[in-house]
């Protein structure tokens, strides 16, 4: 009986482990020295599935001291939402901004509100912005891993993209 609480309780210690691909910005931290050739490898026109549907995100290489992008998600041939945005150098280092849109283009945040996520850290192939790290798998796979919270609960979701040819 023991071996199998032990076994249960790493189960849950390995399962909780494999979904913590996401860091929070604390408010006492400061971010890292960055800047976006540390994150240009994100540029590029990217497909994936997630919600029961197609995503696609197109970003663009870094210009004019950012990087922007658009993202969609198409279910049973419509489009569900949009987001917009970038990721942006400020000062000495990197913030993602984004802003998000339904179907008809109407913003779901306030004319002048963005949602901000501050850089926390990067790696090799990770950059950790609060709650989103982008994740370079190879040159033609990238995962982003973003936090959503709904009705009190928090979730992180895993979306795997793969290089598309098309544009």
């Amino acid at each position: 009986m023991k071996q199998l609480a032990i076994i249960i309780c790493l189960f849950f210690i390995s399962f909780t482990y494999a979904q913590n691909n996401t860091l929070k910005f604390t408010e006492n931290s400061v971010s890292p020295k960055a800047n976006l050739s540390d994150v240009s490898w994100i540029a590029g026109h990217w497909k994936g599935e997630a919600f029961g549907g197609i995503t696609e995100e197109i970003w663009s290489p870094p210009l004019g001291d950012s990087m922007m992008f658009s993202f969609k998600l198409v279910s049973e041939g419509q489009v569900v939402f949009y987001e917009l945005g970038g990721i942006r150098q400020v000062d000495e280092t990197l913030i993602f901004q984004l802003k998000h849109f339904g179907s008809d283009f109407k913003g779901w945040e306030e004319k002048n509100e963005t949602i901000d996520a501050k850089l926390v850290k990067i790696e090799e192939n990770r950059v950790y912005f609060d709650q989103f790290t982008f994740e370079k798998v190879s040159d033609n796979e990238i995962n982003i891993y973003v936090v959503i919270e709904e009705n009190g609960e928090t979730e992180e979701v895993k979306f795997n993209y793969k290089k598309a040819n098309d544009l």
